[in-house]
Order: structure tokens, then C-alpha cells, then sequence
């Protein structure tokens, strides 16, 4: 079974006419920490998951950049989504942690959303990423993270712009729903 793919399960999903994207999802009830400034050595980002894994918070995203390149002083920003819910106890890790974690600084944003292009083989099939992102763009929408899988391009956004976002990448990839159809592939009906 490991050599299986979707089309053999399901051979009307392979082909150029595939039903490809699934459906947009987002969340609002994200927010997101960017700790600046971590030295960039061994154990930074080990002590920042296993701090937040021990308080008990859900990490949904995250994103690691070097912020300095010199050899001698290198340094790195990681930013991480979460629920909002925890935002609590995610400031409590950071506060009471920021000797150990050694970061300069923490900006913590509850003003962001996340919306997902959810799907079948989009990595096989070019141009969906650019169509995502142009669709975006098209509305003049930031982009501040960006995830991908097999099955799912995510991407957080200003949570005033979410509800554009998700009206716009329907758009750009025709689901609609004046244009909706549903198709089901298989269950018993109960």
C-alpha cells in the first residue's frame, strides 16, 4: 500500500482534468511571537520547543531566519503561530525564559489570520503556489508567514485583510460558490 497512490484509490482524480483544490479554510483565532535576535548556535531553537512543549502550547507555524550573516555574530528571528487562547501562557515562556533563550527582543501579534488552499497533488502541478500568491496580491494583501505541505499552502495575513483573502483565492482558483459542485467519492450514506 505504500506504493499507492490517490489515483489508484481514486482514478477519476488523475489526469489534467483533476479536481485538484479541495477548498480554502482559515482561522482567526491565531496569534503569533517573533523572538529577535536568538543567537544562532546549537540548542536556541531546542530550548525555545521544548520550553513551549513543557508549557503546553500548540504550535501551529514556524518560521526561522538568520538575521545576520557575519561568521562571529550570527543571529536568527523565529516566529511561531499559536492559538490564540494560549497567548497567556506563551508570554509567561517568553518573559520568565529570556536569559536562557538569550533573544534580544519578543513582539507578539493576536491581529493575524491564517488561510490554507487545501488539495490533492498541488505539489505536482505547477502554478498553484503563484496563483495563490497572486491572488493575494491582486488585493494588495501583506504576506508575514507562509507554510506549505503535499495538501496545503498556508499563509498568515493581517486579520483585517482575512476575509478579502479568502474571497480572492476562491475566486482565483473557481470555487465560488455560485460554481460549487460537491463530489463525493465514497461512504456508506448513514
Amino acid at each position: 500500500m505504500a506504493d499507492t497512490s490517490i489515483g489508484d484509490i481514486f482514478p477519476d482524480m488523475t489526469g489534467p482534468e483533476a479536481p485538484i483544490i479541495s477548498g480554502v479554510a482559515h482561522d482567526s483565532s491565531e496569534a503569533m511571537v517573533t523572538l529577535r535576535g536568538i543567537p544562532d548556535m546549537p540548542g536556541r531553537v531546542t530550548a525555545v520547543f521544548t520550553g513551549l512543549a513543557e508549557a503546553g502550547i500548540n504550535i501551529d507555524m514556524i518560521v526561522q531566519a538568520l538575521a545576520g550573516t557575519d561568521p562571529e555574530n550570527r543571529f536568527a528571528d523565529i516566529s511561531i503561530t499559536f492559538p490564540e487562547s494560549q497567548l497567556r501562557k506563551v508570554q509567561q515562556f517568553v518573559e520568565e525564559n529570556k536569559e536562557q533563550l538569550a533573544y534580544k527582543t519578543a513582539d507578539v501579534n493576536t491581529q493575524i489570520g491564517k488561510i490554507s488552499l487545501v488539495g490533492v497533488g498541488m505539489m505536482t502541478h505547477s502554478g498553484i503556489t503563484a496563483r495563490f500568491f497572486q491572488a493575494l496580491s491582486d488585493e494588495e494583501i501583506n504576506v508575514l508567514m507562509i507554510s506549505t505541505s503535499e495538501i496545503r499552502i498556508s499563509a498568515v495575513v493581517p486579520l483585517e485583510n482575512l476575509n478579502t483573502a479568502v474571497r480572492s483565492v476562491h475566486t482565483a482558483f473557481g470555487l465560488d460558490a455560485n460554481t460549487i459542485e460537491a463530489v463525493v467519492y465514497g461512504g456508506t450514506g448513514r
